[in-house]
């Protein structure tokens, strides 16, 4: 997969941007704030249909105007494929494909992987589950349509019955025929999304493990282990054993949607006992093993995002990665940084050939 052009319309600070790519590697230089992490985010949108920074789609609207457009055209082996996201204030959201609108966007994720890497993802590791969760379902939804779909289904009547529970809390009278209602959608999907879930991570762990052992050259050993109410009993069960818990507290306390994946080293909670350096390694270890279980899966490279990640990394771990972008190991990889010099030195340090863009003021040229 090689995107090939790219037309952003009125996206965040973009006025308006006409990009061709013709390298593997693409470098976008430019000070915080001009315009780089945009450009990658709208290659995002293009595969997620959504942001990865930020859920409103009416906050990535160019200040002033009252639409954005996003187009990409793709080579996939040899067929171009073009991709046009698009909203305007006070209607839905337009996801098409060849001139072809979506009915369900969920049908067009995974068709144009991406993977991600940026500064904030060191919140997988020290913030709540519902990070981890996201992780792990933004990654195992590009592989498994049914699975994209029952988290939808979960998702949607799991508010539902919350809401569910409000009333019956404020009324004191609970309806156990509309309440089975919502827990019979809702049980096949959690137990299909937590038998998922439990095989992804037996299949997802070597890739880690080895990809760690790369990044840190060390022995230590790395696990991820996944905690699920579900393992405790069936579900159907433990709604009902905490029924009366759940009308109290107004929401459902136990399901799928509380999952953790605990990030272990040696045995131990990385979070708490992991250096900084071993956070770092284990993080980029994390999302090289995403990548590959996509190429893996699909049979064909994601692109790879790579957003201001020379600042959080050192040498050691910078010289690492490059060895990978040398050997052909990614496909089309986009970068970004803040100091054009580094990032041009480690790029010719590592004999890889790049296409280079001066960022400023959402205004793209080449370097």
């Amino acid at each position: 997969m090689f995107l090939r052009k790219l037309n952003l319309f009125h996206f965040k600070n973009i006025e308006e941007a006409r990009l061709e790519f013709q390298s593997d590697v693409l470098c976008f230089l430019g000070k915080n704030g001009s315009g780089k992490t945009n450009l990658l985010d709208a290659i995002y949108y293009l595969s997620f249909t959504k942001s990865a920074i930020n859920p409103s789609d009416a906050q990535n609207i160019q200040q002033g105007h009252s639409q954005f457009i996003n187009k990409g055209e793709f080579d996939m082996e040899g067929r171009t494929k073009e991709v046009t996201c698009s909203f305007q204030l006070g209607q839905k959201k337009m996801i098409r494909e060849d001139g072809q609108d979506y009915t369900k966007f969920s049908e067009h994720v995974g068709k144009y992987p991406v993977v991600l890497i940026a500064p904030q993802d060191i919140e997988l590791i020290w913030d709540g589950s519902e990070m981890r969760r996201r992780f792990f379902d933004t990654l195992i939804s590009q592989l498994d349509k049914i699975y994209l779909e029952n988290l939808i289904t979960y998702t949607n009547h799991l508010k539902q019955r919350n809401s569910l529970l409000r009333m019956f809390s404020e009324t004191g009278k609970v309806d156990s025929d509309l309440l089975a209602s919502y827990d019979q959608q809702i049980i096949p999907a959690g137990n299909y999304i937590n038998a998922k879930r439990q095989n992804f991570v037996v299949e997802f762990l070597p890739f880690l493990k080895r990809d760690y052992k790369f990044l840190s050259e060390s022995n230590e050993e790395v696990n991820i282990q996944y905690k699920s109410d579900l393992q405790k009993a069936d579900f159907e069960s433990l709604l009902q054993i905490n029924l009366q818990r759940d009308i109290l507290l107004q929401r459902t306390s136990t399901g799928i949607h509380r999952d953790d994946f605990d990030f272990l080293m040696n045995g131990n909670e990385l979070k708490k006992f992991g250096s900084q350096g071993q956070q770092k390694s284990f993080l980029i270890a994390l999302k090289l093993a995403e990548f590959q279980c996509i190429a893996e899966a699909k049979q064909f490279k994601p692109i790879l995002l790579l957003d201001d990640i020379f600042d959080k990394l050192d040498d050691h771990r910078i010289g690492q990665l490059m060895r990978l972008v040398a050997q052909g190991t990614f496909g089309q990889l986009f970068l970004t940084d803040a100091r054009a010099g580094r990032s041009q030195e480690i790029l010719k340090e590592a004999s890889v050939q790049a296409q280079v863009f001066k960022v400023e003021n959402g205004t793209f040229t080449h370097g």
